[in-house]
């Protein structure tokens, strides 16, 4: 069964001996690594269309209001539809209690609502943040403990058939190792956390500004149906 485990993956022994060749200081930067994959993911599934935006809700509930404020039945399927759905239920929501209210209570719960929004759009964002700029500092601190080993390698005492001074060649080669890997994978952990977060920030405020002009529009909406 082993043979076919390292069959199936043939780049196992070169990533494990990568791993040894950079000793402790990468195990951080692999951790973050698996977070962060899991929260690019997360963030993908999360952010679907479908689950934030879907292209005809608005004119849906627009539609199914013409005559009325629907039942509460309508509402809360409404408002487990989506993000979006959650903020056009809030404006039903107030004048159920209350069909008198006022332009600004109806604004008030729909910007209440957006805010909310808002923060479940933006919910690990800042994580994936931390990471892009964490790793390179995990690498960096690689790279010092690495060249640390580098000049402990230097001061030989002479033992093992070496000569005062002559350093020893494979702690040399270890601090090399430890300090050129951990640079290397501080910046693959990096470089790719920093352009997800630079395109989900990008689509989490196109969201915001579609969700912004469909409040504003039921809004208007609400207030000529309360009329």
């Amino acid at each position: 069964m082993g043979r076919h485990c390292m069959a199936a993956f043939p780049w196992s022994p070169v990533l494990l001996s990568i791993i040894q060749a950079a000793g402790w200081p990468i195990w951080p930067l692999i951790i973050c690594s698996v977070l962060g994959m899991a929260l690019v993911i997360e963030r993908f599934i999360a952010l679907k269309t479908t689950k934030i935006m879907p292209p005809k809700l608005l004119d849906e509930a627009i539609m199914v209001s013409r005559n009325g404020i629907p039942a509460a039945d309508v509402v809360m399927q409404l408002e487990q539809n989506s993000v979006l759905g959650e903020v056009l239920a809030s404006g039903f929501q107030v004048l159920h209690n209350n069909p008198s209210a006022s332009e600004d209570d109806l604004r008030s719960s729909l910007e209440g609502a957006g805010r909310k929004a808002a923060a479940k759009l933006q919910r690990y964002l800042g994580a994936i943040a931390t990471i892009a700029s964490a790793a390179p500092l995990l690498g960096l601190l690689g790279t010092v403990i690495g060249m640390i080993e580098i000049f402990g390698s230097q001061a030989g005492d002479g033992g093992a058939g070496l000569a005062p001074g002559a350093g020893n060649p494979g702690q040399l080669a270890h601090g090399i190792s430890v300090a050129l890997y951990n640079t290397a994978f501080g910046l693959i952990v990096a470089i790719p956390a920093l352009i997800f977060w630079r395109y989900f920030r990008g689509r989490v405020d196109d969201y915001l500004l579609s969700m912004e002009l469909a409040a504003e529009q039921f809004a208007r909406h609400l207030v000529n149906l309360r009329k």
